[in-house]
């Protein structure tokens, strides 16, 4: 026995050379040949006379297919009999025919023959009533919305590339739908203890009467089991400032965090108050590559080959007394006397900076750099430049979560994954602050998208 193709385009069936016997063997193995799958495939192609994408094309028509043959089967498991058997005679409800409709996937408009039964008791659940679009279809109007494409943007898309007429309006429905979602994941409880938290900012336009710019906060913790976690994102009124960040983080601790280790962050001052203000021992580390870009704006390019080594002296010295020397060499050395611009610049930070020279290397690794939270500001900023700006602070949020949600998602990252040398670090957080990790500690309520 074969499996009948699909219809032709002058009507007649085409039987697929791929046999029912070495469909149940491939199943056993979990999947066919490739050279098997290659040809059902070509001869799928030739026997539908229509290209693969587009309107009218193979996957509108293998999407009809498979939505209308699930379609049947819920009406049978309804009925409790196949079409066709005599156990239907004298049951009480028989079929009806079908109605015709039109829904949007993901592969564009299909429109679909919904059975009916007699007595109007069958609700499919593949295509529900009153439903005009799958959920394949929002995905991925959410997916090209994270992308920072606007309303407008994706119209002209999905009937460029599946010939579907959909309404601004729509697409506003569908991605306001996130609302609660995000409402929900912005106040959803997390960990009591966490090893390492990174906390920056970026800026954003938006339109409220006139454009202007907003901080957008943004806050990444390491659990202890080394994966790393989106706490939550702000937008803010005016500049960014330490009294926002005093807020945020306030928010952060009723939300379940009473400690966290250490605290990356850049140098914006009075943040390390604000930060201890609410985890008082906590230690609060100064990015070291916030520290050198801060240095190299003061310097000419044709400098940076000298300048940058005689910095990592300091920043990579084995105890603050060695640093502190390297400094001080640093200060009567050709770059420092011609820069005195970054000589002020590390004596500025050097009480935050500090604190990174007293942890081991295992530790220094993980918070050398917030390079963690600004791969995350990055695909951001990506979303946001390709906007412009935003209508409104509603809408950015909106924006915002879903770009995270498409970053951090299992398809396009795994949500166990653990930071760089994460295991050593954490043995030697566990000798650091043995007295604040304990032995088990329960975690679990974090939670992403």
């Amino acid at each position: 026995m074969t499996w009948a193709g699909p219809v032709g385009p002058a009507g007649s069936e085409r039987q697929d050379r791929v046999t029912e016997t070495q469909i149940s063997e491939a199943a056993v193995d979990g999947q066919l040949p490739p050279e098997q799958v290659e040809a059902g495939l070509e001869q799928l192609m030739d026997a539908a006379g229509a290209p693969l994408a587009g309107e009218g094309g193979l996957l509108q028509q293998l999407s009809k297919a498979l939505l209308e043959r699930a379609l049947q089967a819920e009406m049978s498991e309804h009925l409790s009999y196949d079409k066709g058997d005599p156990a239907g005679r004298g049951s009480g409800n028989s079929r009806n025919g079908t109605a015709a409709k039109t829904v949007l996937t993901d592969v564009g408009p299909v429109q679909v023959e919904v059975p009916r039964d007699r007595n109007g008791e069958f609700e499919p659940q593949i295509v529900p009533k009153n439903a005009r679009r799958l959920s394949g279809f929002d995905e991925q109007v959410l997916a090209l919305y994270a992308r920072g494409m606007t309303v407008r943007d994706i119209q002209s898309y999905l009937a460029k590339m599946y010939g579907a007429d959909v309404s601004p309006d729509l697409i506003s429905k569908v991605t306001d739908a996130v609302n609660d979602e995000i409402t929900a994941w912005q106040s959803r409880p997390l960990d009591s203890l966490w090893p390492v938290v990174y906390i920056d900012a970026l800026w954003i336009k938006v339109r409220d009467g006139k454009v202007a710019n907003r901080p957008v906060y943004l806050a990444v913790g390491v659990d202890l089991d080394g994966c790393k976690h989106v706490l939550g994102l702000w937008i803010g009124k005016d500049g960014e400032g330490a009294r926002q960040w005093l807020t945020i983080l306030g928010e952060l601790k009723a939300r379940g965090i009473e400690d966290l280790l250490v605290a990356c962050c850049d140098g914006l001052p009075g943040l390390p108050d604000a930060i201890n203000a609410v985890w008082p021992r906590a230690t609060v580390q100064t990015c070291v590559i916030h520290l050198v870009r801060a240095s190299l704006r003061y310097a000419s390019k044709a400098d940076h080959g000298k300048l940058v080594p005689a910095l990592r002296k300091i920043y990579t010295a084995v105890s603050e007394q060695a640093a502190e020397q390297a400094m001080k060499e640093f200060t009567i050395s050709d770059p420092g006397r011609k820069y005195p611009a970054v000589v002020r610049t590390w004596s500025q930070a050097w009480q935050d900076f500090a604190p990174y020279l007293a942890f081991p290397p295992e530790i220094r690794k993980v918070i050398y750099s917030t390079n963690m939270i600004e791969s995350i500001n990055a695909r951001l900023r990506k979303v946001t430049r390709n906007r412009g700006h935003f209508p409104t602070e509603q809408a950015a949020v909106k924006v915002l979560n879903l770009a995270i949600r498409e970053l951090i998602e299992p398809k396009n990252r795994s949500k166990t994954h653990v930071a760089p040398h994460w295991k050593a670090a954490l043995n030697a957080f566990s000798i650091y602050f043995q007295d604040r990790i304990p032995s088990s500690e329960p975690q679990g309520l974090t939670r992403s998208y």
